[in-house]
């Protein structure tokens, strides 16, 4: 658990204070809390967990359950409108901004977004239903994703066509360092 929180916060760039912070910090002790036995210690530590997610809800506007999968250097860049739905996976170096939902396509038909590694969701973004996303993928601002998106590719629209990347894909944590760079040389 804290080896995965030292790289949530340093893609939240070191900066506790970060609400994407405080949902992964939440996130990640909801996930450690399965593996404490015997299940009278977990007790305690569930109703905590609890307590936290409705907290960091209100706070934040970020629904995260602890039952989503989530892979390494997971980044929320900025906050409020973030739905979650508990069956989804996410790959390693994701970057997720305010307004994402990520779940169900409908009520009655459960299954919810594969993501693979770096991807970029864009704000306002909507992934729903049974879909897989390859690696490195970008999903456009307000894109309405309902089907499949291979690998490379960009998803932009209402509902979102598919376009093939030029370019090949730079992760989050490549972005990082060159922000920090770029920071540095125009602040010294």
């Amino acid at each position: 658990m804290f080896e995965n929180l030292r790289e949530d916060l340093a893609m939240h760039e070191g900066n506790w204070r970060s609400q994407g912070f405080w949902i992964m910090l939440q996130y990640r002790f909801g996930r450690w809390r399965y593996a404490v036995r015997p299940s009278f210690l977990r007790k305690p530590l569930s109703f905590l967990y609890r307590w936290m997610k409705t907290v960091s809800q209100v706070l934040t506007g970020i629904d995260m359950p602890c039952e989503v999968t989530v892979g390494k250097r997971f980044r929320i860049d900025h906050f409020g409108g973030i739905i979650f739905s508990g069956d989804a996976v996410f790959g390693d170096d994701v970057v997720v901004r305010h307004g994402v939902t990520v779940g169900l396509k409908s009520i009655g038909d459960p299954g919810s977004p594969v993501i693979g590694n770096r991807v970029d969701i864009g704000a306002g973004a909507k992934l729903l239903g049974r879909i897989r996303i390859g690696d490195d993928v970008i999903i456009g601002a307000n894109a309405v994703v309902v089907r499949d998106v291979p690998a490379n590719s960009i998803a932009v629209g209402i509902p979102a066509r598919i376009i093939p990347r030029k370019q090949p894909a730079k992760t989050a944590v490549s972005n990082a360092v060159e922000y920090q760079s770029d920071y540095a040389e125009m602040f010294g």
